[in-house]
């Protein structure tokens, strides 16, 4: 009888789909950094660039993290009708696509938004939006419920045995339980948001621009596509690896461990619940920051809808394809290289975390350039590169169900000679079903809403929904920007959910 259940899976597949992601991430980057030309230098703007782009990283990480501390305390403490709701509400700025937001945005900080509306109403000075505050921001908004979620599971994971005793000692439980928490939880949390907004380029591309607020990411754009100039595009795209890579590997050192101890999962009883009101506010306002641009989409998107050219629903169908074919081969890598395991997919996993979407579409572009005109290639190296950026996220739900099927029946299917394809169809994937759809929705929703490769190598007759909305809005057409934006919500949400729906059927 055999009792090694990895011996019926074929690794061939896993080297596969391990060679490509090494071939989009390290293969890339070499054609980058073999076109370099460090010889020449930084000159005083990619410099500006560099500390811009680690500055308002930075601030935004740390922004992000300071006001997530309350609000996440705040929903740890109470329990309130809708809270799973909102909880819940808080993961959808990750899945929003970045273009979608930032239409929001500007519905409500934008020059003719409903805060200037309202500052003009006061006989005060209007503010912008664009520019160095604009792009912070808007990372706070996409970031901010990120930190929450991520914050809020620390409070969530102690005993509830601990604020017992602590209570029957009457010690301070911000002292004792919440302070070491949080030295454990924020620092990772402040990384990983830090290396979020270092790679952020629609952000960039919508909010900063100007010479003082140019990211590395949109320093690469502007040369490949405005100047040309391919041997600073490479030097940039190094650099903006290289600040990737350095954060990614910091956050991964200093991801903290619990050490609360075990519990028995008891609901958790709270002795400290004074100043209600406090709470109850800071949970409003940060719902309000969240809902109240999200609404702002809707209500000025509807009547665009009217408006939109007949290109933005060709784009739209384009962007569909792309996102269901990037879904459908991130999710059969991550198969793959689960049925594969090991430390070797482990480190493969991660590998797209460090490689910036514009450094592995500029590695693309150089590649493809001399043999073909990129905009030829434009959907499928989009559809490549996003599968292979959701890569890490699809995989770290779909890695610990396969183990979890291997364990429990790979003695008893290698007993009976189920090997190969019929056990990945008849034991593997039923039973990963449910994180499949989720992670298929998940990688689809992401393609859906990227604005980052398709605008280096795309022409008007390959462009996707989300670059005739960034079009229309250069174009100062922003009723039907507005409405391109409902289109690609409402697509988004939908792939999202027919995906995760499938999952959860069965």
């Amino acid at each position: 009888m055999a009792h090694r259940a990895i011996t019926i899976s074929p690794r061939w597949p896993g080297v596969l789909a391990g060679t490509l992601v090494l071939v989009l991430t390290l293969g890339t980057l070499a054609a980058v950094a073999l076109r370099a030309e460090f010889a020449t230098g930084l000159g005083v703007a990619d410099w500006a660039a560099i500390r811009f782009t680690l500055t308002q990283a930075f601030l935004s990480a740390l922004i992000s993290v300071v006001l997530a501390i309350p609000v996440a305390r705040a929903l740890a403490r109470r329990r309130f009708r809708g809270r799973q709701a909102l909880i819940t509400l808080l993961g959808a700025p990750f899945l929003l696509p970045v273009i979608v937001a930032i239409v929001g945005l500007i519905a409500v900080f934008g020059r003719n938004g409903i805060l200037n509306n309202g500052l003009v109403w006061a006989g005060l000075e209007p503010v912008s939006i664009y520019g160095f505050h604009g792009v912070i921001l808007a990372h706070v908004f996409f970031n901010l419920p990120l930190a929450v979620r991520f914050i809020l599971q620390g409070w969530l994971a102690i005993p509830a045995e601990r604020f017992r005793l602590a209570a029957s000692l009457n010690a301070p439980i911000g002292k004792i339980l919440e302070i070491p928490m949080l030295r454990a939880v924020v620092p990772s949390t402040f990384l990983v948001i830090f290396l979020i907004c270092l790679t952020s380029f629609a952000v960039a591309l919508t909010l900063g621009g100007g010479p003082k607020s140019t990211t590395v990411e949109l320093a690469i754009y502007q040369a490949l596509r405005f100047d040309f100039d391919l041997g600073r595009a490479a030097m940039l795209a190094c650099i903006q690896f290289g600040l990737c890579a350095v954060a990614a590997v910091i956050a991964w050192q200093v991801t903290g461990t619990d050490a609360m101890g075990a519990g028995f999962d008891r609901t958790v009883a709270r002795w400290d619940m004074r100043r209600p009101v406090l709470d109850y506010l800071v949970i409003t306002l940060a719902a309000l920051f969240l809902v109240i641009p999200l609404g702002m989409v809707v209500l000025r998107g509807l009547p665009g809808l009217s408006q939109l050219p007949s290109s933005v629903w060709a784009a739209a169908l384009r962007s569909i394809c792309v996102a269901v074919g990037s879904a459908m081969l991130c999710c059969t890598m991550a198969v793959s290289l689960g049925l594969w395991g090991g430390r070797v997919v482990a480190v493969i996993g991660v590998l797209p975390l460090a490689a910036s979407g514009l450094v592995v579409g500029t590695g693309a572009f150089l590649i493809v350039y001399p043999f073909t005109s990129p905009s030829d290639v434009a959907l499928l190296v989009t559809l490549l590169v996003n599968a292979t950026l959701a890569l890490p996220f699809v995989l770290r739900a779909i890695a610990p169900a396969i183990a979890a099927v291997q364990a429990d029946f790979g003695p008893l299917g290698a007993s009976v000679g189920l090997t190969g394809w019929g056990w990945l169809r008849i034991v593997v994937l039923p039973r990963i079903r449910r994180p499949l759809g989720f992670g298929a929705g998940l990688c689809a929703a992401l393609s859906m809403g990227d604005l980052g490769v398709i605008t280096l190598f795309a022409g008007q007759s390959e462009e996707t929904l989300p670059l005739a909305m960034y079009r229309l809005m250069g174009a100062y057409r922003m009723e039907a920007a507005a409405g391109a934006a409902v289109v690609l919500l409402g697509l988004s949400l939908l792939i999202f959910w027919i995906c995760d729906y499938w999952g959860r059927r069965c």
